[in-house]
């Protein structure tokens, strides 16, 4: 079997029984290519443990964003990791179907530090989803765009969901129940809720719409076929309502997405009602938001501890 070969057998398995999204199996085609062209890898037995080691001295050498820490202008630790762990389910694979090539075993991952997140006070988050104004709004299309971008802002807020799930969902919502499922990452299927400001917003919005598009979120403009809003065209409604707000860090859907879990934790919740609500495949990477509730254990530490 030739690497040609066998990295296609391996993304098409990687979609289809793996049940990868087609950007997932895009991203591990250009990993692999990367490697099999650099490497001169012909066949699958071309791979050795050696042959990985030179490559990783390759990535760490190749050039990169400037990373606080690492001195230079060279490849993140984590994009660096995006190769090695690509190069490791193909050799997982390559085992299963009984292909001789190295262990995927010999592959471990570099160490990366702690996660630095992105987010915003309390203060901040209360401004920015107040930010949309309908009292300046002039005109009904004005007035549309205020109520959706309200809904928009508050739905986040309040499901916590990913920008391509958002932008996904259609307008038959319904609204008289406060939760609903949504397909995520994996096609994986998970219930998120809506919190009061949240479904009183979505009313507001649809009953204003004239238009017949079936998307929830759609572009608001006198003379034009409303069309559902793009990933793009809602990030840059977050970005003009956190600049409104008066908020100086960059504001993102995702950041929203971070409000929503630490909001959770910072009031109670445990970690693993938070991985369900966020749709976490792997509880480490909620895990990443614990951080947050380091001022409560200091509160209990000092009311508990040394009572002597």
């Amino acid at each position: 079997m030739t690497i040609s070969d066998a990295k296609i057998q391996f993304l098409e398995y990687v979609e289809i029984e793996k049940g990868r999204s087609p950007l997932t199996s895009r991203n591990y085609d250009h990993y692999l290519t990367t490697f099999f062209e650099q490497m001169n890898i012909k066949n699958p037995s071309d791979i050795t443990e050696s042959v990985i080691r030179q490559f990783r001295i390759q990535l760490n050498r190749a050039p990169g964003a400037k990373t606080k820490g690492q001195g230079g202008n060279t490849m993140k630790k984590t994009t660096q990791n995006y190769y090695m762990i690509a190069l490791r389910s193909f050799l997982k694979y390559m085992k299963k179907i009984n292909v001789q090539t190295v262990s995927p075993d010999v592959i471990e991952l570099a160490k990366v530090g702690a996660r630095d997140l992105d987010l915003i006070s309390k203060d901040e988050l209360d401004r920015l989803l107040k930010a949309p104004d309908i009292s300046k709004a002039k005109s009904d299309e004005a007035i549309i765009k205020v109520l959706r971008d309200k809904a928009l802002l508050e739905l986040f807020f309040s499901t916590g969901l990913r920008l391509a799930e958002l932008c996904s969902l259609n307008r038959d919502l319904d609204l008289s129940r406060d939760e609903f499922s949504i397909r995520g990452k994996g096609d994986k299927v998970r219930v998120v809720f809506l919190s009061p400001e949240a479904k009183e917003n979505l009313r507001a919005y649809l009953k204003a719409r004239k238009d017949m598009e079936e998307a929830m979120f759609v572009n608001i403009a006198r003379n034009k076929i409303a069309a559902r809003l793009t990933p793009r065209s809602i990030e840059r409604i977050v970005k003009e309502y956190a600049i409104k707000a008066g908020i100086s860090k960059k504001v993102t859907p995702h950041v929203l997405r971070h409000s929503f879990a630490t909001d959770l934790l910072s009031n109670g919740a445990d970690i693993r009602s938070v991985q369900m609500m966020l749709g976490h495949a792997n509880i480490a990477t909620t895990q990443v938001y614990t951080h947050v509730t380091d001022a409560q254990l200091r509160e209990v530490h000092k009311k508990f501890h040394s009572k002597r």
